[in-house]
């Protein structure tokens, strides 16, 4: 059942993307002010009722589109964004058409996995409501860290995302990183942790960014207190280029004998894989190494990505075919 003021705003919206009506015509349908008619169409558009698509065959970003989706095999959304602009303004913008898309990928009954971060805690804040029946979010890594805010960090995104699509939330209550691998494989025994780890085989959908120490806005996991100097050193050590929900992977996507991930609570790479669909948001040319990672590991069926990115992602492929 919509409010009236939805109503209002589909009505309105109809009249104005429909059938072509001035605001002066709808207002006078409406009997409102011209006003009062700027306000709902905006409703209508904040609040999902109205989604607005744009289609040039002749735009750069298409092009590029098309390039990514024959080289990778992945379906690409790209968000038009000036090279100039900041990783931090990059990083809004994706956010927003992030959240714009998920509200047609998430349907009803459900199970769609989160991997915690700066990207999808982004995305969380800019979802539009888009009620579903039956949907469960699975958190696909753990969170806690030394400092004690990385649960609550994670809980609040997670709760973000419940809320805009009425949906349940099943958290995954453990550190991010245990301290040794033989406590992760004594927990990874117990039947609550088991029920968590069953779910994220049967998923129909995960959400996740790439992770990478050089953005301008840094992955969450690399400045909130989650790593210390050792491990640092360990990453370098084994040539990591990047995360997914924190496991690491090199520059050719492999994932074996990382010793960081000995001790990770992600899932495995072969388990994530088994997900149907698997959505990528990308903000920011400093991810770009870390994207091609991912992508050589099979990670990422749909991409989400802004377009100064998606340039960088080409030509750093180019790059690397040329060299091999």
């Amino acid at each position: 059942m919509y409010s009236d003021r939805q109503s209002d705003a589909l009505r309105a919206a109809h009249l104005y993307y429909v059938q072509s009506l001035t605001m002066k015509a709808i207002a006078a349908e409406l009997r409102v002010s011209r006003s009062s008619v700027s306000r709902l169409l905006a409703h209508a558009r904040d609040s999902g009722l109205v989604r607005i698509s744009l289609h040039d065959p002749d735009e750069a970003p298409a092009k590029i589109a098309v390039r990514i989706t024959e080289r990778f095999d992945t379906a690409v959304h790209i968000v038009p964004v000036s090279p100039s602009t900041s990783d931090i303004e990059r990083l809004r913008r994706v956010a927003v058409v992030s959240a714009r898309l998920l509200g047609s990928l998430v349907e009803s009954h459900q199970k769609v996995g989160l991997a915690w971060g700066s990207t999808l805690n982004a995305v969380s804040r800019a979802l539009v409501p888009q009620p579903t029946e039956g949907t469960v979010f699975v958190q696909l890594n753990g969170s806690g860290n030394i400092g004690g805010e990385g649960l609550a960090y994670s809980s609040d995104m997670l709760r973000r995302f419940a809320d805009a699509f009425e949906a349940r939330v099943e958290q995954f209550p453990v550190p991010a990183f245990f301290d040794d691998p033989l406590t992760r494989q004594a927990f990874w025994r117990e039947r609550t942790t088991q029920r968590i780890l069953r779910l994220q085989t049967r998923l129909d959908l995960a959400v996740f960014s790439v992770g990478s120490p050089f953005a301008e806005v840094p992955s969450h996991v690399y400045h909130g207190e989650y790593l210390d100097r050792a491990d640092y050193q360990s990453l370098t050590d084994d040539k990591v280029v990047g995360d997914i929900a924190t496991v690491f992977y090199r520059a050719d996507g492999s994932t074996q004998d990382i010793t960081l991930n000995a001790r990770a609570t992600g899932p495995d790479f072969r388990v994530l894989r088994r997900t149907p669909r698997r959505v990528c948001i990308v903000a920011g040319s400093a991810k770009v190494v870390s994207l091609l990672g991912a992508l050589a590991a099979g990670m990422i069926t749909d991409l989400i990505i802004d377009e100064a990115s998606a340039a960088a992602l080409l030509r750093a492929s180019d790059a690397e075919r040329r060299s091999s």
